[in-house]
């Protein structure tokens, strides 16, 4: 039996408006907050919240000394297609080279990765 459910996966940003705004352009949905917190509810999926953090330092990737211990698997039905929207948004390729993968690697406008799956 599980002990809870969860409700919310919350991203720390500069600013939860600009993030927010980012992921609905990707995955469709209406932003909805303020400064300091931002919900997405995102059509079919679970839901995304971004919260203000002072001082915000993004994670590196790949770091050689650790792991990059959090990431989005994003489905999408073409690798091109969706590499070339989230491009356009804001999104840096991090590990996008190999066509041959079924997944391609990028950082959000803020530095969080994600990925790209074609499973």
């Amino acid at each position: 039996m599980a002990l809870a459910k969860l409700g919310v996966v919350v991203l720390d940003c500069p600013d939860p408006r600009a993030l927010a705004g980012f992921y609905a352009d990707v995955l469709g949905g209406t932003p909805e907050g303020d400064e300091e917190w931002v919900d997405l509810k995102v059509p079919g999926g679970t839901a995304l919240a971004f919260q203000r953090a002072a001082g915000f330092v993004p994670p590196e990737w790949p770091a050689a000394d650790r792991s990059q211990q959090f990431h989005l698997d994003l489905v999408v039905e073409d690798l091109d297609a969706a590499e070339k929207g989230v491009l356009e948004l804001g999104a840096k390729p991090l590990d996008a080279q190999d066509r041959e993968r079924t997944f391609r690697v990028y950082a959000d406008p803020v530095g969080h990765p994600f990925c790209l799956c074609a499973c």
